[in-house]
């Protein structure tokens, strides 16, 4: 454990430093498992996880020295655990949503840490539209899910702050016959994913031919069938077809001469998206086409050259309920970061969204619970009260490890925090994680969504239980001259 706890102080950006080690040892592959876990589920908070569940189980090693039993620990643990939960549904405040400038203050809490700090009003913005834009409310339930509908895309070249959220869809695809119209105002689209050529049968078959009108028939069969996909087509008039398939020459001609625009090959996300964009449905079989499946929400198409690649935009939509995220930088290392840092603070804006209740940063929730589960252990009696003040103890490594990064001393700014939080209504006072004074979070801004706080709390006490309940680990290596004999390393095994 004591290595855990020293290597978790050095690791900066949490999870991606994490993700990427390969570990031996069984108790660090679950650590590093859960800042994984904390990165899918809220997309913020992977550090803490790891500082926390590490500090939670360097405290029970004191009461494992002195022979108590893992399971009263465990017990213990559990109880702060209901307790630190429902504490903090106390200490949070909810928020108003439509309130922009509170989510910005938010969501800037979030980035401020992070490389992108420089554009971080610019990347909030992008954000906060694009979260908004994705949202979707179905009869009642509210589906957020910016993985699928929100896109990144990454363009090398041009400045960081040509970034933005288009108000529709980019596909890096050019149209597909030359003499298409690149320009379309008020385009009726159609989104398909059939190929626009003719089908070869499944199996494979042979025909034979004694005349030669057979074979000029057999060509014209073809020929035929393809000619009537494109008039199923052009029974609904549409400006623009976007097929995730192939469209061959034959079709693309017809298609050019009744003056439609083809893009072929999309991806199927990409498809999804354009459909959610512009209000089109996605359409399987040419001759099922109707009018309710043609996409107008879109108010322009157009093809433009951005560095050496065509894109074509889908803009201007009425009321997107998808998005594309446009991000420009000088290379794509800066891209990558910049990319993974939105995605932080999309997490983020989308927590809010979903469960507008606030706690402050800055270790100040810590420190607050961390009292509030002092002063209840007081009025415990038996052996549980020790592990259960441990978990209070252990919650102030937040605020500790806040204070190391920003260099001042540990124990004066702790202390005073301590006593700080003694006192009626100082439940938001926190670090300053730039200068180390004690200020209050209020007046900074610093603000974290209380489902993360939740997630991380929940993360970190289930992970101490769970590596509490180990009491040996078993793990057999293979000697270095062995490489090449015929038997399998023994694997590992965490003994119950």
């Amino acid at each position: 454990q004591n290595m855990k706890r020293e290597s978790g102080r050095k690791v900066q950006t949490g999870n991606i430093t994490a993700a990427k080690i390969q570990v031996q040892h069984p108790a660090a592959k679950s650590m590093i498992e859960i800042s994984r876990t904390q990165d899918e589920e809220v997309g913020d908070g992977t550090t803490s996880v790891i500082i926390l569940a590490g500090e939670m189980l360097s405290v029970a090693e004191h009461f494992l020295e002195q022979q108590m039993h893992p399971t009263v620990i465990i017990g213990a643990y559990r109880k702060a655990l209901d307790d630190m939960i429902s504490i903090l549904k106390k200490i949070g405040t909810s928020v108003d949503v439509n309130n922009k400038e509170m989510m910005l203050k938010i969501i800037k809490s979030a980035i401020n840490t992070k490389a992108i700090n420089r554009w971080s009003d610019l990347a909030c913005s992008i954000a906060l539209d694009a979260v908004k834009t994705v949202e979707f409310e179905e009869n009642g339930r509210k589906e957020i899910d910016i993985k699928k509908y929100a896109k990144v895309e990454k363009i090398p070249g041009g400045f960081s702050e040509d970034s933005c959220v288009l108000r529709g869809i980019m596909v890096n695809k050019d149209v597909t016959h030359p003499r298409m119209r690149r320009l379309i105002k008020n385009p009726r689209i159609v989104l398909l994913d059939c190929s626009l050529e003719y089908k070869k049968g499944e199996s494979q078959t042979d025909i034979e031919i004694t005349r030669e009108e057979d074979f000029a028939r057999i060509l014209q069969m073809e020929e035929e069938y393809i000619q009537q996909i494109c008039e199923d087509l052009m029974r609904v008039k549409p400006d623009l077809v976007i097929t995730e398939k192939g469209i061959s020459d034959l079709a693309q001609h017809y298609l050019m001469r009744a003056n439609i625009t083809a893009i072929r090959r999309v991806r199927k996300t990409d498809n999804n998206r354009i459909a959610r964009a512009c209000g089109a449905r996605i359409v399987s079989r040419t001759d099922e086409l109707r009018e309710e499946d043609v996409g107008t929400g879109a108010r322009l198409f157009e093809v433009k050259k951005i560095g050496d690649e065509y894109f074509a935009f889908i803009t201007d939509c009425k009321d997107p309920k998808a998005c594309t995220i446009i991000l420009r930088g000088a290379s794509k290392e800066i891209l990558a970061e910049v990319e993974r840092n939105l995605q932080d603070a999309m997490q983020v804006c989308r927590n809010v969204l979903i469960d507008p209740q606030l706690v402050p940063g800055g270790g100040a929730t810590e420190m607050a619970v961390s009292h509030a589960l002092t002063e209840k252990s007081k009025g415990m009696t038996g052996v549980e009260q020790w592990p259960y003040r441990a978990v209070a103890q252990a919650l102030e490594v937040i605020p500790r490890t806040l204070i190391q990064n920003c260099g001042a001393s540990t124990i004066r700014v702790l202390t005073s925090l301590r006593a700080k939080h003694t006192q009626e209504g100082s439940q938001t006072w926190g670090v300053n994680g730039e200068t180390g004074a004690l200020v209050d979070m209020k007046d900074l801004g610093i603000w974290e969504p209380l489902a993360v706080k939740l997630q991380t709390y929940k993360t970190a006490v289930e992970t101490a239980v769970l590596l509490l309940r180990i009491d040996d680990i078993v793990s057999g290596h293979k000697k270095k001259g062995d490489d090449q004999s015929k038997q399998p390393a023994a694997p590992e095994a965490a003994q119950e």
